[in-house]
């Protein structure tokens, strides 16, 4: 099952590509919205964008899952952040839902709005039991 495309009340979502690199790219160069990201370490843009084009073909398996672009309907489908389903490393069976948006997204409801299409499709079309989210307990926000 290839990852469908969706469309929320305010968002349009469909599998990361290549034309999404840039955006992601500048999103995690923004030192609050990678606080929380590892050792909060902003990543080397070079390194960075290869990490990212590399996360392009990872999200295409397993059948399903993917690690989706959000972006905003009304705003000339200007690029908000992403939300991913995906196996948890060293937690397998579990599946975990994750998102990063960037910071003039925040406080928006769109993670929330995302999340919960995300975890539609999960449940329906893939079949899971179980989805879940790992957090920082300092970052509030998530």
């Amino acid at each position: 099952m290839t990852a469908p495309n969706f469309t929320t009340e305010r968002l349009s979502l469909r599998p990361i590509a290549e034309e999404d690199i840039d955006d992601m790219a500048a999103m995690d160069a923004d030192p609050d919205v990678i606080r929380f990201i590892g050792d909060g370490t902003i990543p080397e843009p070079v390194a960075h964008r290869q990490e990212l084009t590399g996360w392009i073909d990872d999200s295409k398996d397993p059948p399903g899952m993917s690690m989706w672009s959000a972006r905003a309907l009304a705003k000339h489908e200007r690029f908000l952040g992403w939300v991913m389903l995906y196996p948890l490393p060293g937690w397998e069976p579990d599946v975990e839902i994750g998102w990063r948006f960037a910071k003039a997204a925040w406080g928006c409801g769109y993670a929330s709005e995302a999340a919960r299409a995300i975890m539609k499709h999960g449940f329906e079309n893939v079949g899971l039991e179980k989805i879940v989210a790992v957090l920082d307990p300092e970052n509030q926000r998530s």
